[in-house]
């Protein structure tokens, strides 16, 4: 196995650990005019992702930074021909990283309302263009001969990037609600597990239709066969259906477990239908980029593939821990702030 195979595989880790970590903060954010049915409830679904939102976003931030030192002409070319997407997801996120900051500076409902509002927003914007952007990369968009992107803003949208974008956003929800079901109390938890358990038929069957045109997609536009896509769609329709089955029933350390193998199948669907190629070009298929032309050196490869072995298992121990320490449920009382949280967990 070449180092550019291997930091393939990394980049298909770091994003599927951004899209399960953040995948949930992100559902609990286009949750809060669903199940936020007051102040109280609302307070309680930002203290669930208090203490972690920004840690989750920190593998977004890692997996740009590798692509760029590891892929660095498949990033030159993903950042100025996606400009546009990419820059509306900076601001939504920026939206999304205020509203935390400043709903808590006045006690006004309506000053609290808006930025609730800010975070829905952004929670359904970002993830949205994310699932446009990543499944463009399969789907194709125009590249020159001279390795540079050769379209505009418009060669992003088909009906299969809209449908990634619309299934991510709905599997976000699910794993959200579930999230929710697993860290808060009372009629808040009720309508959580009620709302996954009618959500969960619509996110499988959105989700199976794009799986499903993915494998089509690779085959039409990326030269791929049926396998072995096929193993990672079987996955994930064997993970959807238990989610499905495991709302209804009530089993919510299951279903999440379940939401997140979906997700996590998803994400390796698109990277193996991808492979060897890391953004296709359409029409000229000959000016696709691949693992091969569009990576650093290996020196380069090797220096960081060292720093990863070292490093990758203190950041997920770390983070481990900080999803340990804060698992306590919400709910029936003022949550407190992280600090209060943390105090209250160990005695102090």
């Amino acid at each position: 196995m070449t180092l550019q195979i291997v930091w393939f595989c990394l980049l298909c880790v770091l994003w599927t650990g951004y899209f399960v970590l953040e995948g949930f903060d992100f559902g609990v954010g286009m949750l809060l005019p669903v199940l936020g049915k007051s102040e109280e409830d609302k307070d309680t679904m930002f203290q669930t992702i208090g203490p972690v939102w920004d840690g989750n976003e920190v593998w977004l931030l890692v997996a740009g930074g590798a692509t760029f030192a590891a892929f660095p002409v498949w990033y030159a070319t993903m950042f100025s021909g996606f400009y546009i997407a990419l820059l509306l997801i900076l601001v939504l996120l920026i939206v999304r990283v205020i509203s935390f900051e400043w709903r808590e500076k006045a006690h006004d409902p309506r000053w609290k309302a808006v930025w609730a509002w800010m975070n829905t927003l952004g929670s359904v914007g970002a993830p949205l263009l994310w699932g446009i952007a990543l499944a463009s990369l399969l789907h194709g968009v125009p590249i020159g001969s001279d390795q540079n992107f050769a379209g505009d803003f418009g060669d992003l949208f088909s009906g299969y990037t809209i449908l990634a974008g619309i299934a991510l956003c709905l599997l976000f929800a699910l794993h959200g609600a579930v999230f929710l079901t697993l860290r808060t109390l009372g009629d808040l938890r009720e309508r959580a597990r009620r709302f996954a358990a009618r959500l969960s038929p619509v996110a499988a069957l959105v989700g199976a239709g794009f799986l499903v045109w993915t494998l089509v997609v690779a085959g039409d536009v990326n030269e791929k066969g049926i396998f072995p896509g096929i193993l990672p769609v079987a996955v994930a329709a064997v993970a959807v259906v238990a989610v499905v089955f495991l709302t209804r029933t009530g089993n919510e350390r299951g279903a999440f477990a379940a939401t997140a193998l979906t997700i996590i199948a998803a994400v390796v669907t698109l990277f193996v239908s991808l492979y060897p190629r890391v953004m296709v070009s359409d029409p000229e298929f000959a000016n696709s980029l691949t693992i091969e032309n569009a990576s650093s050196g290996q020196y380069t490869l090797k220096v960081m593939t060292v720093a990863v072995a070292v490093l990758l298992p203190i950041v997920l121990l770390y983070q481990a821990w900080t999803y340990h320490v804060f698992r306590a449920r919400l709910g029936g009382s003022p949550a407190g702030s992280p600090a209060d949280l943390l105090a209250r967990k160990t005695g102090e």
